[in-house]
């Protein structure tokens, strides 16, 4: 039985059968995967991948200096499992959807948590969402019309486009073409690994 640890909540990357990237979920996730022999875990060494199954990856755990000082561990009764980075989906073969979905964790992702018009950068629980052009007007929920505001910004703007509100926008609104979420992850030196299984021009990663 896996104790509860923040290790759990780590971010691993999910491939699948053909080893392509399909989304990112979280660690506690993917030792459910690993546990009813659904994933095995992929170790990327310069360039070079090894596979290990659930229980061959708890005897490699045992090492831990085999490791890099960036792995996040889950510690159980018995022992510290590695969280992995990367694991494959033993029996899904089906290719990422192409498209980012519209949600407010994804917005602040794509603004990176910064008000669009101050560039002052807040805790998620700081912003809001702000419509350029407002509902009262026509605005519409979209990628283009949606943008991160403290709420001293979204208050002075009001009901008022930015031009009418005597405001400017840092950066056009724009959809990104895979979630900026996985942006923020591979700025992270232990998530570099990823890059490689990652190609921006078919796939987009759904959160899970």
């Amino acid at each position: 039985m896996i104790a509860q640890s923040t290790g759990l909540n780590s971010s691993v990357l999910v491939l699948n059968k053909l080893y392509m990237a399909i989304r990112v979920t979280s660690a506690r996730r993917a030792f459910s995967l690993l546990c009813r022999e659904m994933a095995e875990v992929i170790a990327v060494d310069d360039g070079s991948y090894a596979s290990y199954d659930f229980d061959s990856w708890l005897e490699l755990s045992r090492a831990r200096d085999q490791f890099s000082d960036d792995t996040d561990w889950v510690r159980t009764v018995r022992m510290h499992i590695a969280v992995p980075k990367v694991i494959r989906l033993l029996g899904y073969d089906r290719l990422p959807a192409q498209t980012v979905k519209l949600n407010r964790r994804n917005l602040y992702a794509r603004d990176r948590n910064m008000c669009q018009y101050c560039g002052q950068k807040f805790p998620t629980s700081e912003l809001t969402l702000d419509h350029v052009v407002p509902r009262r007007l026509g605005g519409k929920s979209t990628w283009t019309n949606l943008v991160c505001a403290c709420v001293a910004c979204n208050s002075r703007k009001g009901g008022r486009t930015p031009t009418q509100a005597h405001m400017k926008l840092i950066t056009k609104p724009h959809q990104p073409k895979r979630n900026p979420v996985i942006n923020l992850r591979l700025g992270q030196n232990k998530y570099s690994c990823w890059q490689s299984f990652l190609d921006s021009a078919y796939w987009s990663v759904e959160l899970k």
